[in-house]
């Protein structure tokens, strides 16, 4: 199933945290907090301004990016979860 945002919403599926703290000891399931990062699925056609113009979204498909703890709204789709939140929402986009 092919899912398309409307204006200005996109579809992010979460990118885990890693497994190990940087002093080498394993986080357990129960203690890890959900992540913040994620991979753009798909995104909407852009912000509707108050004379109908459309103003294009700055993420696309495929970005990696920051968001807030709380951010969005958890959707699972055939099975998957995703988080759908406006672009907003966002804090950056990571480029690697």
């Amino acid at each position: 199933m092919k899912v398309k945002p409307l204006h200005d919403r996109i579809l992010v599926e979460r990118i885990d945290e890693e497994e190990k703290t940087p002093g080498g000891i394993i986080i357990p399931d129960t203690a890890k907090e959900k992540p913040s990062r994620g991979k753009v699925v798909a995104v909407g056609s852009g912000r509707k301004t108050e004379d109908g113009k459309v103003i294009p979204l700055e993420v696309k498909e495929g970005d990696k990016i920051l968001f807030g703890k709380y951010a969005g709204t958890e959707i699972k789709i055939e099975g998957k979860e995703y988080l759908m939140m406006r672009e907003d929402e966002v804090f950056a986009i990571i480029e690697e």
